[in-house]
């Protein structure tokens, strides 16, 4: 399952999925991980949440976003969840259509049963019509 939150900068999206986070770790039976453009927010998670900071990797283009994604789930048979802080910056998407890579990330939720839940710098009715309905958060 994909889930959003989204809303302008500035809106308090990241505090939401550090909340958001922070209690799921408490009866999450698997490995959660939080990937973010940088450590900045460390002292904020659960010690039980795995920290990633994507811009370590060298990252260009969504399509070695995803496979860094994949290469993740593929290490770890336990991972339940993963966040993902400002999506469009990690995911490098920013002024790009988001609806391929959601369908993307869909499609790898269902197959290796992994949730992800995305914070998207975009107002909700600037969303692509097949993400709107993953909204759960609209700041």
């Amino acid at each position: 399952m994909v889930q959003l939150i989204v809303g302008k900068k500035g809106k308090g999206k990241t505090k939401q999925l550090l909340d958001k986070v922070n209690t799921e770790v408490k009866d999450a039976a698997g490995t959660v991980v939080y990937l973010d453009k940088s450590t900045k927010h460390m002292f904020e998670l659960n010690n039980k949440i795995r920290l990633i900071n994507v811009s370590d990797y060298m990252i260009t283009n969504s399509d070695e976003f995803l496979g860094f994604i994949c290469g993740i789930i593929s290490q770890d048979h336990d991972l339940q969840q993963m966040y993902f802080d400002s999506f469009l910056n990690i995911a490098c998407l920013e002024g790009k259509d988001i609806s391929s890579v959601i369908e993307k990330l869909d499609a790898v939720s269902a197959k290796f049963k992994v949730d992800f839940v995305l914070s998207i710098s975009l107002d909700e009715q600037e969303l692509p019509e097949d993400a709107k309905s993953k909204v759960i958060i609209a700041l």
